[in-house]
């Protein structure tokens, strides 16, 4: 059976990348029902909805309505997250590995007599533990070799004579003799070196004995020798995605252009990665400022335990971000740590740039979208769309956005911003008509171009009180109007026709909707980038103004070399002067700032 995909599905197929990772698949209600690996992920996730399939597999698609990926370093690094993934989710259609003992580990005992062994589960035993392995056979063959090289204690202990393994140099003899302690820590501490990828010499000797054994024509010994090479490679290759320190850490780096930033999180549990977080928002501020806001904001939230450590990228203040969370806070230079925060990097940009890949996308498919809009609220097709929108803080810093797209292409040179000067608290309809009112009549003074459609990013308040402006005021009484009813995430359902006061639906799927909804997510996000960016400056002049001795020129002065407030307040007398204020008032700033700091 073929996949019926839905716009959704379709849109993010198109830009999966090309690069080894595990894939989740997820139900209407957001549960995850598959866990997958890939060598390439654009190829494997495809062949779900572009092939056809019978019984479980073809039960499996019909339930999937959206997914979500983990781009790893290699096809390895897939297999181990797959299973950690697995483990932790339980999804219902993993059943042969959900309920079978996973990947096995290379397992160091820890007792008087150690030996080594090859295990299903990690216990807090005090064991050393190596893997997991997802290649089975060769975790077995390495054990081998290292039972060969590397022995501890094969047999079940004293006996009184020598063991068969002790005379196949197998057995360091535990069999017959008291086995010195630190001989078993030397031999430890090199199988424990040769799993943690110290393999060069080893490997370089076993090449020789091959290229031996093939220039003495004994082709089986050469073949077994290559095999063990092969073996040890897929065994013992270095596994970025695995910390080998068990310590519960929290780890974030970001990816930013064009405005937009997205933070990738990876939560390590049990020297695992276990879980991401992902999250793309436009800003306004410095890149640093923005992501320790974001990790504040995320540790403030209900049901997010913190983590005994959080990792962060070059740039971040660590030191006041440790004194807010209350955890060590650092930033990996190297190592395996370094390692995973590039690779949340590149989690972090491969995102970001599936969503503008998405947005260019999206603009191409809105061919017909305006007519569909058109015919449903049974107006005469047009081509410019003005939607609205307000933002506020507490009922104050009061502001207003208005967004246009011709033809659904979003035209941001026509952009407006509006500081709402009617009404100091918050007050929709108050809002509304203002913005409204300077709006359109500005457009009559100027005989400018009137939009084909305007969108109040509201309910009924919006848009009657809109309405009232527009006819009763202005005497515009041919523009259509309608406004976007929001559902209980946020998001645009459906329209009120502002002739006939009815809900005007659309289909979920059609381009007509979602370009409705694209105009909604645009209005909203240039409201509140121009709310923040409002907010920043009123609160750095806010703090400045109380300040004696502090006058406009300096105030931008300040705001120039420095460019936000956190940034001042950390300058020393010293950095002041430097920028050309005299020491005295250099003294006071400094003084007036680390003490509202510190209240």
């Amino acid at each position: 059976m073929l996949a019926n995909t839905t716009q959704h599905i379709e849109q993010k197929l198109i830009l999966l990348p090309s690069e080894p990772g595990s894939y989740q698949m997820k139900d209407q209600n957001g549960k995850i029902i598959y866990v997958g690996k890939a060598k390439n992920l654009k190829n494997r996730v495809r062949s779900y909805f572009k092939q056809d399939h019978d019984g479980k597999t073809a039960e499996l698609v019909s339930k999937i309505v959206d997914f979500d990926f983990i781009v790893t370093n290699s096809d390895k690094e897939a297999f181990l997250l797959e299973n950690e993934l697995i483990k932790k989710y339980k999804p219902y259609y993993n059943i042969r590995l959900k309920y079978g003992t996973g990947y096995p580990y290379i397992k160091i005992t820890k007792e008087r007599n150690p030996k080594m062994a090859l295990v299903n589960e990690v216990k807090k035993d005090g064991g050393f533990y190596f893997g997991p392995y997802p290649n089975v056979y060769a975790a077995q063959e390495t054990l081998r070799f290292l039972q060969k090289n590397y022995p501890l204690r094969r047999c079940n202990g004293p006996q009184g004579r020598p063991c068969l393994y002790y005379n196949m140099g197998q057995c360091l003899g535990a069999c017959f003799r008291d086995v010195p302690v630190q001989e078993y820590n030397d031999q430890i501490s090199r199988i424990k070196k040769f799993l943690d990828g110290d393999t060069k010499i080893v490997k370089k000797q076993i090449a020789e004995k091959m290229q031996v054994a093939a220039s003495s024509l004994e082709f089986e010994r050469a073949a077994d020798l290559r095999d063990q090479l092969k073996y040890i490679d897929e065994t013992v290759e270095s596994q970025r995605v695995l910390s080998k320190d068990t310590t519960p850490r929290d780890l974030f780096n970001y990816y930013m252009d064009k405005g937009w930033m997205t933070v990738e999180v990876f939560f390590l549990r049990q020297a695992r990665l276990i879980r991401q977080f992902k999250r793309t928002f436009s800003i306004v501020g410095e890149a640093d400022e923005e992501v320790s806001s974001f990790i504040q904001q995320f540790y403030s939230q209900k049901n997010i335990q913190k983590p005994r450590e959080v990792l962060v990228p070059k740039g971040i203040d660590t030191k006041a971000l440790s004194a807010v969370l209350e955890v060590p806070v650092r930033i990996p230079v190297r190592g395996e740590k370094r390692e995973l925060l590039d690779l949340a990097a590149k989690n972090a940009r491969i995102v970001l740039e599936e969503k503008f890949r998405l947005m260019q996308l999206n603009e191409r498919k809105t061919t017909g979208a305006m007519k569909e809009i058109t015919d449903a609220l049974q107006i005469p097709m047009g081509h410019r769309i003005e939607a609205f929108d307000h933002s506020h803080t507490q009922g104050v810093e009061i502001v207003s956005a208005m967004v246009v797209f011709d033809d659904g292409i979003p035209n941001k040179t026509e952009y407006r911003k509006y500081k709402i000067k009617s009404t100091d608290h918050a007050n929709e309809w108050a809002e509304t008509q203002e913005v409204i009112r300077r709006r359109y009549s500005r457009l009559l003074r100027e005989d400018g171009d009137f939009p084909d459609l305007i969108l109040m990013d509201g309910g009924e308040i919006q848009l009657h009180a809109a309405q009232e402006v527009l006819e009763d005021e202005l005497g515009l009484t041919n523009i259509p109007i309608a406004a976007m009813v929001k559902n209980d995430k946020h998001k645009t359902a459906d329209l009120i026709d502002g002739v006939t006061n009815q809900i005007v639906t659309l289909d979920k799927q059609s381009e007509g909707f979602f370009l409705i909804q694209r105009v909604q997510e645009e209005v909203h996000r240039f409201a509140i980038s121009f709310h923040r960016q409002l907010r920043s400056k009123n609160s750095l002049a806010s703090r400045l103004d109380t300040i004696q001795g502090v006058g406009p020129k300096t105030r931008q002065k300040l705001l120039r070399e420095f460019g936000s407030l956190p940034k001042i307040t950390a300058a020393s007398v010293s950095d002041l002067v430097d920028i050309g204020i005299n020491e005295k008032l250099a003294r006071v700033i400094h003084l007036s700032l680390s003490a509202g700091d510190n209240s």
